[in-house]
């Protein structure tokens, strides 16, 4: 095949300094119908030269601060030094504001349609460190490359270019390539254009490479020879992917057998080599298999290689060779992908499970996850994010997506779509018409259009649901069975479509659990009524496979055998399990906990429905024992979550709750809050973290008279109305949060503010603002009752809203727990309480590191009082932000506090133990 631009390079690589010393000649056909007079260059390479980059930006969105702490030599950038044209006339060029990794250069004269351009240029390229996105140098001196050379971008009516956000989504035109490397004698080259020859110099060696039609040019120089290839009679897999006590002799088998299957389904590669590096394994990993350890893996030690070697043959044989834009377009990639990793196990694993070799074992496999097949967690992890209401269309551009839907839950749902598809249409229609899409367009700039076009050519059948509702849109598939009649040979039922949707569903007939019958029915818009043979049916079942990944699948059956038999078993299981649609599920988990030191231990069980995938009404109760208070305690709540779509206000949760445990020594408290909660988010930016939240609750709250006062509090009994609103954006470089909370009770009412601020700087400094005031609106308690009063540096916690490990200790250990609220300080003041208002300020920097200085200051008014300044100064060690911290106090209204008595007493720490709070730490990269 002709390819009409040319992209010729120079490259002598400076070990000693990480750099490449590039010339480069670029030749591009302008194929469009405009005229030129500016060109546009993406040099990802410089998208890591500063901590404002698109690239740095995505780091920080993720939590991942790798790259802002990271020193200066570990990052990377491009010092281009001249361009010039076909003249060896110089051409101005400049870096965008918005993509510093993209080069605007204004030619000398305009080129005309077909025409082309021919420039060169001499650059310097700085490699970062692999760290950040697996790409770069190693620590020991080694090169994985990939997007290391500029590369011109595609223009057909508009320009093509954006941003390195670690995506792996360079969109660039093919071209003829020809690489000469230089680089020192003791490194191995790899790469998958064609190597012409190598020459041996003094100190070096030059390879001189060459390949047509290639979009990608990765390159890897390696010390050690870790990269194998394996020829067979298609292309060969050039690889360092490897599987532990797996024969070299197996692995040819299996890459064969991969590459036979990739073969016959795709069609031929149009290339010798086809590279699948460990870089890809764990960037796009068969997620489930590779986090088991080995000595627990349940599955052949064959299998994984083959899985994964397969799934990333597949992605770069899509990549080598489908040019649609990856940013954009990617759901086609994605789907094809997995289409066809769904359909290798259903040729060559039919039978395999989930849960591999554990589904066997005696005690798991009586859960219903042991029962799933391996092809059905594509659906489920799909539907995971469709019940948590974080599904996005998979036409969203791929910078868009939250980094659990770019990596998981979007291409499942492209993959189980395309399935969906062809179990619609039938007759190997979509496989059939998938080759020839693939084989058509070939190494031709295309789209997802062309794809369609073709498609709908093959059928009769209506395709607009597919494309226009389950690919534009993120609306879920929802039906129900709603009626039947039965008379002696036939039924007459009608199903309701729960959703704004034209999508089919499959409508099963069964008898004693045997599938008799399988029909498709379309068109329903509300509710659609039809008349089938009875025949022998004793059950109907809506997607009786679960081929359609549909949202809620327990009103899809309706049995014939009376009105008692449509109600469903009841189904107890220990420990949570997978949503079993035909059966009434409760879960029972035994529970271990430490919640304070007056129960101690805490020892007991829960009941509850909730499964693996969140369902919208939940309900829980724990009784359980405390080993300390050698009493029972318990905690109960049932809640419901309307989900609410493609709107700001996504989420509102009505529920109740209660609780009954230890206050203090033999005292208890029960508490009973029913609430209201609205959730906010802009719909139009998923990956943004800013959140809203309006919060209405009542709290009654009925404790055990403390006849000896250990809590100071003389009115045992209360109830409380609480409004707060919510608003933050809790990022790495920029954080905030603030909210307003009014609180009604009988004797006293409150209003208050808080806000809360962090700013990561380039210098890595950090600085930390706080502020907050409250009011009393009015406080009918005496006045040296501070049970309800705003508290300068630790609350009461009348709420029982805070994980006190030790609420009620006023010395010791547990009184030195410290939760960041009202007040903010850190020292034990002489005044510590205010019944009539409060207004303070908390403030931090970095001094090195972990270490930041700290100061507090306020004003505190109480009744009969004049208002008293307050302000404490000190060291905090912040080693991980709201989770471990330690408070040193040195100086504050109270003198030299670290030359005083009993100093180990002053010290105060926050420390949380909540399993929910920890696992947000893990979570916030995903969502």
């Amino acid at each position: 095949m002709f390819c009409q631009d040319k992209i010729d390079i120079k490259a002598t690589f400076n070990i000693d300094f990480d750099q490449i010393q590039i010339n480069q000649f670029i030749s591009y056909k302008n194929t469009s119908n405009d005229t030129l007079s500016t060109i546009y260059l993406n040099d990802w390479s410089n998208s890591y030269s500063t901590k404002s980059t698109p690239l740095a930006k995505r780091f920080s969105e993720e939590y991942d601060g790798k790259f802002h702490f990271a020193k200066s030599e570990e990052r990377g950038f491009t010092t281009v030094t001249s361009i010039i044209n076909q003249s060896n006339n110089s051409l101005s060029f400049e870096r965008l504001k918005a993509h510093p990794d993209i080069i605007k250069v204004t030619l000398e004269m305009p080129i005309a349609p077909s025409e082309s351009y021919e420039i060169t240029l001499k650059y310097i390229v700085k490699i970062p460190s692999t760290k950040f996105t697996d790409y770069g140098v190693t620590p020991l001196k080694d090169y994985n490359l990939k997007y290391w050379y500029i590369t011109p971008t595609i223009y057909d009516g508009k320009w093509h270019y954006y941003s390195n956000k670690n995506l792996d989504d360079l969109f660039v035109p093919k071209a003829d390539i020809t690489l000469q490397v230089e680089f020192p004698r003791n490194y191995l080259l790899t790469s998958e254009l064609d190597l012409v020859n190598t020459t041996q110099n003094t100190n070096s060696q030059t390879a001189l490479l060459k390949g047509n039609n290639r979009v990608d040019s990765r390159l890897f120089l390696q010390k050690l020879p870790v990269y194998r290839t394996i020829q067979t009679d298609k292309f060969s897999i050039v690889s360092n992917y490897t599987e532990k006590d797996l024969e070299p002799s197996k692995k040819a088998v299996i890459t064969d057998k991969v590459v036979q299957f990739v073969t016959k389904h795709l069609g031929s590669y149009p290339h010798k080599k086809l590279i699948v590096s460990n870089i890809d394994t764990k960037k796009d990993p068969v997620y489930g298999l590779n986090q088991l350890p080995d000595f627990i893996r349940p599955f052949p030690k064959n299998f994984q290689f083959e899985l994964q070697l397969l799934k990333n043959t597949l992605g770069n044989y899509l990549d080598n060779t489908l040019l649609i834009n990856p940013r954009k377009e990617q759901w086609l990639k994605d789907g094809i992908q997995i289409y066809f990793l769904i359909k290798y196990i259903e040729e060559n694993y039919p039978d395999m499970k989930l849960a591999g070799s554990l589904a066997d074992i005696w005690g798991l496999r009586a859960f219903h996850a042991a029962s799933l097949k391996f092809n059905e967690q594509y659906s489920f992890v799909y539907m995971h994010m469709a019940r948590t209401n974080r599904d996005q269309p998979l036409t969203t551009s791929k910078d868009s997506l939250l980094r659990f839907n770019s990596d998981l839950a979007n291409k499942y749902k492209a993959g189980v779509g395309l399935k969906y598809l062809d179990d619609y249409i039938n007759a190997q229609t979509l496989e059939n018409t998938l080759k020839e899409f693939l084989k058509t367009y070939a190494l031709k700039n295309t789209d997802t259009n062309a794809f369609e076009t073709l498609l709908k050519s093959k059928t009769d059948k209506n395709l607009d649901w597919f494309f226009k509702d389950y690919v534009n849109t993120n609306k879920k598939i929802d039906f129900k069975i709603k009626s039947l009649k039965k008379t002696d040979d036939s039924i007459t039922l009608t199903i309701k479509n729960k959703r704004q949707n034209s999508m089919p569903v499959s409508l099963f007939t069964l008898k004693n659990d045997t599938v008799t019958s399988k029909i498709w029915i379309e068109n329903i818009k509300n509710n659609k009524t039809l008349t089938i043979p009875r025949f022998d049916t004793n059950k109907l079942v809506l997607n009786y496979d679960n081929s359609i990944p549909e949202y809620n699948l327990r009103d899809n059956w309706k049995s014939l055998n009376g009105f008692l038999a449509n109600n469903k078993p009841l189904q107890l299981r220990l420990f949570k399990d997978v949503e079993d649609p035909s059966k009434t599920q409760v879960f029972l988990m035994p529970l271990i906990e430490y919640r304070n030191i007056y129960d101690g231990l805490v020892i007991g069980s829960k009941f509850y429905n909730k499964t693996l995938l969140r369902r919208g009404f939940n309900y829980k109760f724990a009784p359980s024992y405390g080993t300390k208070s050698k009493s029972f305690t318990f905690s109960a709540s049932i809640n419901y979550t309307q989900n609410i779509e493609n709107k700001d206000l996504y989420g509102i949760t009505y529920g109740m709750s209660g609780k009954y445990s230890s206050f203090g020594p033999n005292l208890f408290a029960r508490v009973i809050t029913p609430y209201l909660r609205f959730n906010f988010r802009d719909h139009t930016d998923y990956r943004s973290n800013k959140f809203q939240s309006l919060n209405f609750r009542y709290i009654d709250i009925n404790k055990d008279e403390d006849v000896n006062n250990i809590t100071s509090n003389i009115d045992p009994n209360y109830s409380v109305f609480n409004a707060r609103y919510i608003n933050t954006n809790p990022g790495l470089i920029d954080y905030y949060k603030w909210f307003t909370d009014f609180q009604l009770a009988k004797n006293f009412g409150k209003l208050s503010f808080n806000y809360e601020y962090r700013k990561l700087f380039e210098s890595n400094r950090q600085i930390n603002l706080r502020f907050f005031t409250g009011v009393f609106l009015y406080n009918k308690n005496p006045s040296d009752f501070d049970y309800f009063s705003f508290a300068l540096d630790r609350p009461t916690d009348y709420l029982f809203d805070y994980n006190y490990l030790g609420r009620s200790e006023a010395s010791g250990i547990f009184s030195q727990q410290i939760i960041i609220a009202e007040g903010g300080f850190k020292s034990k003041l002489n005044t510590p309480f205010a019944n009539r208002w409060m207004s303070t300020v908390n403030f931090s920097t970095t001094l090195w590191k972990y270490i930041q200085a700290y100061t507090d200051f306020g004003l505190v008014k109480n009744a009969l009082t004049p208002v008293k300044f307050q302000y404490d100064t000190g060291l905090r060690v912040n080693l991980v932000t709201d989770y471990f911290e330690v408070y040193f106090p040195i100086y504050s209204n109270l003198g030299w506090e670290i030359g005083q008595p009993n100093y180990d007493q002053k010290i105060r720490f926050v420390f949380t133990v909540d399993p929910k709070s920890l696992l947000g730490l893990f979570r916030r990269k995903w969502y």
